[in-house]
């Protein structure tokens, strides 16, 4: 039996600060970062925030909801994406941004989404037809853009498999 070695790339775009960003995008990241303060986080303290731009330029944001059983915690991607799909019915979301804040310590690097908003994130892209660009930034510090959530969670799983 023959093995054979396969390597996967994943690529995205670094930048130090916002400048170098569209209007759009910071923005969007404005967005997110206002989305810090109104997440519930009394366990963890640890606060997400997501904001995501729709083709009919609203921006729709969500935070994170924590419960003292944490397994039903509800995320702030997931809040997000549920309330534009709801409230905007054939509107593709074009971008999310996400970022968090710790009031333990300072995270100056980009947080990314847990497995389950990524899995989330690749099924609103494949509902909708299109992908969304994903920025992820930590409470301050260089901003990561990724063209696809796709990008995030490479060995996916969707409807083809059923």
């Amino acid at each position: 039996m023959e093995n054979k070695q396969q390597q996967l790339e994943v690529k995205w775009e670094t930048f130090t600060d916002e400048t170098a960003l569209s209007a759009s995008q910071k923005t969007l990241l404005a967005a997110a970062k206002t989305a810090l303060d109104k997440a519930y986080a009394p366990y963890s303290k640890f606060q997400v925030g997501a904001a995501l731009l729709l083709t009919n330029g609203a921006i729709v944001s969500g935070a994170n909801f924590e419960n003292a059983a944490y397994p039903m915690c509800l995320c702030a991607e997931r809040m997000a994406l549920a309330t534009a799909v709801s409230s905007y019915p054939g509107e593709r979301i074009t971008h999310i941004a996400i970022t968090v804040r710790n009031p333990a310590k300072p995270v100056n690097q980009p947080a990314a989404p847990c497995g389950a908003c990524r899995q989330v994130m690749v099924e609103v892209e494949q509902r909708q037809g299109g992908d969304m660009e994903v920025l992820l930034q930590g409470e301050q510090g260089a901003i990561m853009v990724l063209k696809s959530a796709k990008v995030l969670l490479p060995f996916y799983f969707d409807g083809s498999f059923l």
